[in-house]
């Protein structure tokens, strides 16, 4: 799931938000990375670790995950991985939908590699057996010197994020992402319009600013669980929740309000065909200039300021996500995390690999990319700054203060969370289509979902 294919909190969010510099240039991803030239310098901050980075000397791992700004960011930086380990890394991305389909029956079947992985489905991960159990890693002091790791510098979803009930850590995050509202501004300003502020602003901005040539707004409406991050931010925000007491509740008053207003903006003012609207169909459509106001996920802030890839670069402006008077927006918000297969071989050398790909020295270099990481110190760097956006920042790190990771984890770290999300989508699907009432919709959906958490 692109949760996304999703942020963290300063230990002020708001006034790092306040700090936060004006933005150049975005920058291609390698041409963002420092020069090899740097590289003794940050030899040198790596070996203020007390940790024996050669110990595994020799060894080959395997990576795997989704081609993804993380995979893009983190694989010019293998080789310096390597010089510094002695470790060797195989890599294996492939397209999302693939990778993920993938990997499931890799790790079903028993199979030794990859040793580390990109990985959404938590609760399928952990009993099915799949993942590796992390704590013993994190307390043991040849692998991990927690002092120089600083993990007061992670966003605070990130520290909460990869707990699962009993305490036990089975991932890293390795990305940070929320839901945020792209707007094109000259599109705005044609209409003399302000920034709507409220669910109910925006349907009548979007609607004010649909025409025959742009749409008022694109967002997700494909009945996949894919397309699921955006709708459940507008079910948080207006008070409901995904799953409850291992329940599936969004046939609840709130959920309904919710979907209905998805559906009137999607139906109103969305565009031609948004029934089998993905993540990539709202993002074209807001790169080509053909929707006026978009919402998904913060990460496409590089592609959207890109003059390269964007043809509204210039006029593109970034905002928090709506809210109900009243009430704070509470968007979705996930991380992109890594995993250790249960059965590798190479289970220590891969959570050396782990400890060094989300360091602090790390963690500056995949931000230069534009590569929106779990630590408040590469979100305030210059780097991530010029490549990602200082609006597009502001408004990324607002909506990750605002979202509320219990809920979000409540369904993604739920082991039936896939056919969970199906079952959601379809009465999304249904209500944009003009098929079903909102309330016939989500109750269907609720029943189907909670067949599944039956078996």
């Amino acid at each position: 799931m692109t949760y996304a294919q999703s942020g963290r909190k300063p230990t002020s969010r708001r006034s790092f938000v306040r700090g936060l510099g004006a933005a150049g240039a975005v920058l291609p991803a390698l041409a963002a990375l420092p020069r090899w030239s740097f590289a003794e310098d940050r030899a040198a901050t790596y070996a203020n670790a007390n940790i024996d980075w050669q110990q595994f000397a020799g060894q080959t791992i395997t990576l795997a995950g989704a081609i993804h700004p993380w995979s893009n960011a983190i694989t010019p930086l293998l080789p310096e991985f390597t010089r510094l380990t002695g470790i060797s890394v195989t890599i294996d991305f492939q397209l999302e939908t693939t990778f993920l389909g993938a990997l499931a029956i890799r790790l079903a079947r028993g199979s030794t590699t990859p040793d580390v992985f990109m990985f959404t489905t938590y609760g399928q991960g952990i009993l099915g057996g799949w993942l590796e159990p992390l704590n013993g890693y994190y307390s043991n002091r040849s692998l991990t010197d927690l002092g120089w790791y600083d993990e007061s510098d992670l966003l605070k979803t990130a520290r909460a994020f990869p707990l699962w009930s009993d305490g036990e850590r089975y991932a890293i995050p390795i990305t940070s992402e929320a839901m945020t509202m792209f707007i094109n501004g000259d599109a705005l300003a044609a209409k003399n319009l302000p920034v709507p502020q409220t669910f109910e602003e925006l349907l009548v901005t979007a609607k004010a600013l649909k025409s025959s040539e742009m749409s008022g707004i694109a967002m997700r409406a494909q009945a996949s669980g894919n397309s699921s991050p955006p709708a459940m931010g507008f079910l948080f925000s207006y008070g409901g929740a995904m799953v409850k007491d291992n329940k599936a509740v969004f046939a609840s008053p709130e959920a309904i309000a919710a979907v209905e207003m998805y559906g009137q903006l999607l139906s109103q003012a969305g565009p031609s065909g948004v029934g089998s609207y993905e993540w990539y169909h709202v993002l074209d459509d807001f790169l080509q200039g053909r929707a006026a106001l978009a919402i998904d996920s913060s990460n496409f802030a590089t592609d959207i300021s890109n003059p390269a890839r964007s043809r509204v670069a210039k006029q593109a402006q970034f905002a928090v996500f709506p809210r109900v008077p009243g009430r704070t927006p509470v968007p979705f918000m996930s991380h992109w995390q890594a995993c250790i297969n249960s059965k590798s071989r190479n289970k220590r050398a891969a959570f050396l690999f782990l400890i060094w790909a989300t360091s602090k020295a790390t963690s500056l270099q995949t931000a230069a990319a534009g590569l929106a990481t779990t630590r408040v110190s590469a979100w305030s760097s210059d780097g991530f700054k010029k490549a990602f956006g200082s609006q597009a920042a502001e408004a990324a790190l607002t909506n990750l203060q605002n979202a509320d990771v219990d809920r979000a984890k409540a369904i993604l770290f739920h082991p039936q969370s896939r056919p969970i999300l199906d079952a959601f989508m379809i009465g999304v699907n249904e209500v944009v289509n003009g098929a079903k009432s909102a309330k016939d919709a989500m109750t269907g959906a609720a029943e189907r979902a909670n067949a599944a958490i039956r078996g």
